[in-house]
This record gives C-alpha cells, sequence and structure tokens, in this order.
C-alpha cells in the first residue's frame, strides 16, 4: 500500500486515528484514516491490513473518503455497558437519579492535573435493559448509552463516577463497557448514523 508521508525534517507516515476509546473498554467502531499517494481499491486494502493484525482485531469495512471532514461526522459514541452482581432495579435507580439532574460534575486526572467537568450533558439517551429470568448469583444489568463527544471527552469510566456520586451505586465487580457505534447523531438523539455515509456514492 503506498501511504503517504509528511514533508519536513523528520517525515511521517499519514495516518490518523479518530476518537480512539479509552483504555480497558472492547470497541466495535474505531475508525482510521490513511493517506495515499495513488488511489486504491479499499477492498484490497481491507484485506490486507485485516491479514497483517492478530485475531481480534478486525477490519469490516473501508472507503474512499470524498471529504476531508470525517472527524467532524463523530458525533456521538453508543455504548453499552455490563454491570455483573447489580440488579435491574439498582441500575434503574440510579440512572432515574442520575437523570433528573441538570449537572452531575466528576474528576478525572489530565496531563495538566485534576479537571473537574460536567457528566451529565453529554448523556443524551440511556436505557436500561429489561431483566432476563437468571439465577440470583448470575444478575447481570445492563445499559446502553449515547454520549456526545465534547471537550473534555465524556466516557464511560465519568458516567460511572456520575452514578456512584448520585445514587452511590457502586458495582461489586467492574463493568464491562463496549463502544457499540460512533457517527453523526441521529436526528431524534437515540443512536448514530453510519459516518461512511457521505463516501460510499
Amino acid at each position: 500500500m503506498p501511504i503517504a508521508f509528511s514533508t519536513g525534517f523528520s517525515p511521517h507516515p499519514k495516518v490518523s486515528y479518530n476518537n480512539a476509546a479509552p483504555t480497558g473498554t472492547a470497541s466495535e467502531a474505531e475508525y482510521i484514516e490513511i493517506g495515499v499517494t495513488v488511489e486504491c481499491d479499499p477492498d484490497r486494502i481491507r484485506l490486507a491490513l485485516d491479514e497483517a493484525l492478530p485475531p481480534g482485531l478486525d477490519i469490516v469495512d473501508a472507503v474512499v473518503s470524498n471529504s476531508p471532514d470525517f472527524a467532524a461526522r463523530l458525533e456521538a459514541s453508543v455504548w453499552h455497558l455490563e454491570f455483573p452482581g447489580v440488579t435491574h432495579d439498582q441500575l434503574e435507580s440510579a440512572v432515574n437519579a442520575f437523570l433528573v439532574e441538570t449537572e452531575v460534575l466528576v474528576e478525572r486526572l489530565m496531563k495538566t492535573g485534576i479537571r473537574t467537568f460536567d457528566a451529565r450533558s453529554a448523556v443524551l439517551f440511556t436505557k436500561v435493559q429489561p431483566p432476563e429470568p437468571a439465577p440470583q448469583e448470575s444478575e447481570c444489568a445492563i445499559l446502553t448509552l449515547v454520549v456526545r463527544h465534547c471537550t473534555p471527552a465524556v466516557r464511560p469510566d465519568d458516567v460511572l463516577a456520575a452514578l456512584r456520586r448520585v445514587a452511590d451505586l457502586v458495582p461489586p465487580t467492574p463493568v464491562r463497557v463496549t463502544r457499540l457505534a460512533q457517527g453523526p447523531l441521529a436526528p431524534d438523539g437515540q443512536g448514530v448514523g453510519d459516518p461512511f455515509a457521505l463516501d460510499r456514492g
């Protein structure tokens, strides 16, 4: 693949990762932009990259970009959070307590030190999945979130900190977090669209 390089004293490949998922989270929707020197067949690039990556890291789609604003299309993410050992009612009560607030301040250690910011305003949609019949010891409440991308980014762990602050929800085991999608925000605010839509034509 004829990758393009930047100019200057220390050229580097023109590869950019857009809005990468936080460390420790799974994801089914990560995007990378690769600059090339000649037009390439996106299917061949997808197959070549997929073969070069280890199992579990799969390239599922590739398109030729028709505009320079791809990163701007990633307006929001859909997150899937599994709470082992937490009941549906416990999670629903905590989420309701979170939603009635107009602002929930949380803290995060950043490069410049501790920063305080609002975790509530970025959360546009929540859904606690209905409980499934299961033995008490295997209960696992599930929460779906749609979170708008903003600065600083509100991550799932920030929402967990907010639930702890407003409802004292402390899961007994680590929450399993997966990003299901990211892209342009749907008009109803309850999901995201295909960020490749403008390029598929």
